[in-house]
């Protein structure tokens, strides 16, 4: 069942057997299951104040992509704890792990979630205008902090039931580590550490609490690191002896922004000069660039991925020196599955928003004045289940993507941010440690025990989710992954950054054995806001 397979015949069979006899679980009635349900609900709500002091953990670390090692360290103890078995540096990424707990052999359901943060993001919680906690340093203005204490929360509550009535299943935690670097989920997809899962249930920061199905919104790329290597010289002295990598990064840039005045509207690229070399005076013997390229399918990434190529190419050529590239990070276009998304939407439906509280809604309107949006506070309409988009749309990317085409998985975005925020910025980092992120996590916790049940106790829904993956998603498109078996991940990226701002940032970690909350180690009166806001 976890492979597309080459007959409808042999389909037919593997889904017969499947339903029949692979998850022999005890039959619960639909009244058994809402009561399950129910009761699962409330133990994550129950456990609001953990669920509080694991978010407000992960904010007080501020670590960016690859350099997870706190977060991971905090949140695998939490698993081992609880009986999970954790297997650590996995892909070779040593901030990276999967948790398993097994109970029998039902259904393996994997939740994910991403950890990492973004540079010069920091930011006081609770306070609606800019001031960092470490000026420059790296924060959570994107709210990766939340998505797995919100998972192991949904995880736990569930669990304690599967052990309680003896319900067969395996439940997999695992971390997006570096996310913003979209730079290690083609890495498990390549290593196979999800060949052996029945559904995946991710969750991304958000300000609603949604799940959508089909073709999502939004690009994938390929993130790509150009190095070319020349002859240093003397700059004032004999500069005709000098062969300058620097040149042919700028002639490459040139090159390449030309080339975008014909691509297409739903293409996207940006770059960055990683080194330009070392000093005025010194011809540059090596220079890097690095670039993302965005589309909306696989083969138009894979086409101006072609099209830099000969690029770069010709800027060696023009100035005499060698060229070599680097894949950093991939991410193909986002599918979600159907039988999963309608099946969680459901329970979202039955959780709803959280109830905000005027400083919450405070809070939120100062922010959203602050930055020049719109101040209409915290969203108090529940989303629509989102549909498959009718003609695509470009924007951001993420590299659950590569998992989508691997299992049948959704992402659920819960409530625990801002609406009218510009993201990657300081202003998303404000309601990160706050009660806004706490309560939207407790509600997406509850929708997602919810459904994790509802496919542990009717394993038809498995059956259904990968029949959509088999005949619908998959029909005309195959994945392909856009890194060899030789490809690594780039581990090294972030470390310079971390290691100037992680001791700096030591004296802000949360001690939750003496407070309550961030907010009050932090001395920060909830809400925080300008005079005028």
């Amino acid at each position: 069942m976890k492979r597309p397979l080459t007959s409808k015949l042999l389909l037919c069979i593997a889904l017969f057997f499947t339903s029949s006899f692979a998850f022999a679980q005890k039959k619960y009635s639909e009244k058994q299951i809402a009561k399950l349900k129910t009761e699962v609900a409330q133990i994550v709500e129950d456990n609001h104040k953990q669920t509080q002091i694991m978010i407000d953990k992960i904010f007080s670390f501020a670590e960016l992509g690859f350099q997870e090692y706190e977060s991971s360290k905090y949140l695998t103890g939490i698993l081992k704890a609880n009986g999970f078995e954790v297997e650590e540096g996995v892909s070779g990424i040593p901030t990276a792990w999967f948790a398993t707990w097994k109970q029998g052999d039902g259904p393996t359901i994997a939740l994910g979630s991403d950890v990492d943060n973004i540079p010069k993001a920091s930011q006081y919680p609770g306070v609606a205008y800019h001031k960092p906690m470490v000026e420059g340093a790296p924060g959570h203005g994107e709210g990766h902090n939340a998505g797995i204490p919100l998972n192991i929360t949904a995880a736990l509550a569930v669990k304690q039931i599967m052990e309680r009535e003896g319900i067969e299943g395996t439940l997999i935690l695992w971390p997006g580590i570096a996310e913003e670097l979209v730079a290690a989920k083609a890495w498990y997809t390549r290593d196979g550490l999800f060949d052996d899962v029945d559904i995946s249930i991710f969750t991304h920061v958000s300000s609603n609490l949604s799940v959508s199905w089909g073709q999502a919104s939004g690009t994938g790329l390929i993130s790509v690191e150009y190095t070319f290597d020349g002859e240093a010289a003397h700059s004032a002295g004999s500069p005709w002896r000098g062969r300058s990598a620097l040149d042919a990064v700028e002639l490459m840039s040139v090159g390449w922004n030309y080339k975008r005045e014909h691509l297409t509207t739903l293409k996207r690229s940006h770059s960055i000069i990683t080194d330009g070399g070392d000093q005025p005076n010194v011809v540059p013997s090596k220079a890097s660039i690095w670039y993302y390229f965005r589309d909306v399918t696989y083969e138009g990434i894979m086409e101006m991925y072609a099209d830099a190529n000969n690029i770069a190419k010709g800027a060696a050529l023009m100035t005499d020196t060698q060229m070599s590239s680097r894949i950093l990070g991939t991410a193909w276009p986002r599918h979600f599955n159907k039988t999963i998304a309608e099946t969680m939407y459901e329970n979202i439906k039955q959780v709803g928003l959280p109830t905000w509280s005027e400083e919450d809604q405070a809070l939120a309107k100062a922010t959203q004045a602050e930055v020049g949006s719109e101040p209409r506070g915290l969203s108090v309409n529940l989303s629509s289940l989102g549909m498959p988009v009718r003609s695509p749309v470009s924007g951001g990317s993420d590299d659950i993507g590569d998992v989508s085409w691997k299992v049948p998985t959704v992402t659920m975005r819960f409530p625990s941010n801002i609406p009218g925020l510009q993201g990657h910025h300081w202003s998303n980092a404000i309601a990160m440690a706050t009660p806004i992120a706490h309560k939207g996590a407790t509600a997406g916790a509850k929708a997602e025990a919810m459904t994790i049940m509802d496919f542990l106790l009717k394993p038809e829904l498995v059956t259904q989710a990968w029949d959509y993956f088999n005949n619908v998603q998959s029909k005309e498109t195959q994945y392909k992954p856009m890194i060899s078996a030789s490809d690594a991940p780039p581990i090294y990226l972030n470390k310079k950054i971390m290691d100037e701002y992680r001791p700096q940032l030591e004296k802000f970690y949360y001690d939750e054995t003496k407070y309550g909350s961030y907010l009050e180690q932090l001395g920060v009166t909830y809400p925080t806001i300008k005079k005028g806001n």
